[in-house]
């Protein structure tokens, strides 16, 4: 049996990768699909475990061999998802969540229809920079970078399944789980 393959989009900041983690903590048969990207890891990150982090060159040359499921370059960094990775683990009948943005998660649903794409937002534009400032992960030209490309963003929540406004943390973990058990 093969299992499902969910996407996970939204602007930075806006509360995907918190929500993820519980998601991933209560599905037992689901699992992260790890990225591959050209940003420095943040301070607690490990290779392999949030992002395979590769130089830009050998970044070029796997996507160059189309290896990617998806591929975008995001705030001056490159993103992508090796398509043999997915892919193995849904043929072991494991479910596959895809944390990514709208770019990638467009390519995704060109070439898997059958994927589940979820849009997670803030409330408001002023709480996302609230969140980018209060992570404390970022400069403020990565944080202002951010904050003018999240409108342009949050206008392709329209094109996923189910839209989650992320408010208050628990009520959109509530709605997020009731929609992968559903599935």
């Amino acid at each position: 049996m093969s299992g499902r393959l969910f996407i996970i989009s939204g602007p930075s900041g806006a509360g995907k990768s918190s929500l993820c983690a519980e998601i991933l903590a209560q599905c037992e048969n689901l699992c992260l699909a790890v990225s591959c990207t050209t940003r420095d890891p943040r301070p607690g990150e490990l290779d392999g475990r949030e992002y395979h982090f590769l130089t830009k060159q050998v970044f070029e040359v796997q996507a160059s061999e189309g290896a990617f499921l998806e591929s975008a370059n995001v705030h001056g960094n490159f993103y992508g998802t090796r398509q043999a990775d997915v892919e193995a683990t849904l043929g072991s009948g494991r479910d596959v969540l895809l944390e990514i943005d709208w770019q990638g998660a467009q390519q995704v649903a060109e070439k898997i229809p059958a994927a589940v794409r979820l849009f997670i937002l803030p409330p408001s534009v002023e709480v996302l920079r609230q969140r980018l400032i209060a992570r404390a992960q970022d400069s403020d030209e990565v944080i202002q970078r951010r904050v003018a490309a999240a409108e342009s963003e949050m206008s392709h929540a329209d094109e996923a399944h189910y839209c989650v406004i992320n408010d208050d943390f628990e009520t959109s973990l509530k709605q997020l789980l009731t929609i992968f058990k559903l599935r």
